[in-house]
């Protein structure tokens, strides 16, 4: 669907009022700050504010409405999705989570009129939308998202194909560019403290962390939050500054974060989400899931159907593990290992250099003592190797 340039907010307002009847990394020199927005709608349509524009960096003040959570126990009405993966949809008292770097999909000008702004081709989007079909998460958090013009088509594209109820989100918009942090939640979002102002020195030099780090807690039920961090740490990709210090300090920032949210609740059901751009044994990894050479996130290594965990095909033809969901212990003992998988679709190759991980949790906080999901048996046992 095109969109005419500068006509894009009146053609918006014609598909919400329709909906209620029914990259190129982006250049370093990105200054501080940036928008964290955070909305409420039911069913799709503008309804209120639930976090205001931040302009300038995210110790400016945020409006926050206080939206009713459920009761105890119940939880948004889920669209009845026809899916392969339907045994592994959340159930009564459980939610859903989905993390899915969408490869740039953004807004672009049309090649034949640059007077008409169009999203990524139809097959494109058609796959990408299908993949999130296929397992209809409560709570979408998304990398690599273009502007607020393609945030709003992503929603009515999900909204066209049936997924609905995602009543809730947050946006962090970092520049003008196509790879910022989003969120979409059946439940409400009861507080966004997402950050802008990171920074960090390189020698002389100090840089913003690029994309932020999306933070907000979801009110599942009257007695259980949930505490989603989303990140989407520096690339590979070739930097005077050297992309893999820049990367270190990004996951040094987000791992203080981290902490500093287990100092505050202990027992936090804490989830940290995204495209963090390095293996599992890497630097940045450890930094982010360790303190003291003691684990404090522990990795829940989502698999596909074969059992293999890859979430990035490279340009060159390999395959490699950078995207992640990561539990703090308070969260551990209600991850359910049956319905953490990535799921498979036919023509995403297409779509995205990624594929999207999903698991799902017991709405419901379990003792301290309760026996910890044992992680080493979702990992295949080392093989000796030759010379």
């Amino acid at each position: 669907m095109p969109w005419k340039t500068g006509t894009f907010p009146a053609l918006l307002a014609g598909v919400l009022l329709a909906c209620l009847a029914c990259a190129p990394e982006e250049p370093d020199e990105t200054p501080p700050g940036g928008e964290v927005v955070a909305t409420a709608d039911d069913g799709g349509a503008a309804s209120g504010s639930l976090g205001g524009e931040v302009a300038g960096g995210a110790d400016a003040p945020v409006s926050q409405s206080q939206p009713v959570a459920p009761p105890a126990g119940s939880g948004p009405a889920r669209p009845a999705i026809p899916s392969p993966y339907a045994e592994r949809f959340a159930g009564y008292g459980e939610v859903s989570v989905m993390t899915f770097n969408v490869h740039q999909y953004g807004l672009r000008p049309s090649p034949g009129d640059s007077s008409i702004l169009v999203p990524k081709p139809a097959e494109e989007t058609a796959a990408l939308i299908e993949t999130i079909r296929l397992a209809s998460p409560d709570i979408l958090v998304v990398q690599e998202m273009g502007g607020p013009d393609a945030w709003a088509e992503f929603q009515f594209r999900l909204r066209e194909a049936g997924l609905t109820g995602y009543a809730y989100d947050a946006y962090l918009r970092r520049g003008k560019h196509d790879l910022n942090l989003a969120l979409l939640s059946r439940f409400p979002i009861v507080a966004n403290d997402s950050h802008v102002d990171d920074t960090y020195t390189i020698g002389p030099a100090q840089f913003p962390v690029m994309r932020g780090f999306l933070d907000v807690k979801i009110q599942i039920n009257s007695a259980y939050t949930l505490h989603i961090l989303g990140a989407h740490l520096k690339s590979k990709v070739f930097h005077s500054f050297g992309a893999p210090e820049m990367r270190r300090n990004e996951a040094r920032l987000l791992g203080n974060h981290v902490r500093a949210a287990l100092r505050e609740n202990p027992n936090d059901n804490l989830l940290v989400v995204g495209d963090l751009n390095d293996d599992p044994s890497s630097a940045p990894l450890r930094t982010i899931t360790k303190e003291k050479g003691q684990s404090i996130l522990y990795d829940i290594r989502p698999t596909d159907a074969s059992g293999a965990a890859w979430t990035r095909r490279n340009a060159d033809d390999s395959y490699t593990r950078i995207d992640y969901m990561l539990v703090s212990e308070g969260l551990l003992p209600e991850t359910i290992p049956q319905k953490t998988y990535i799921p498979e679709a036919q023509h995403l190759p297409i779509a995205s250099d990624h594929r999207p991980l999903v698991a799902t949790f017991s709405a419901a906080d379990r003792a301290s003592s309760a026996p910890l999901l044992d992680i080493t048996t979702r990992i295949p046992p080392a093989l000796p190797t030759n010379d």
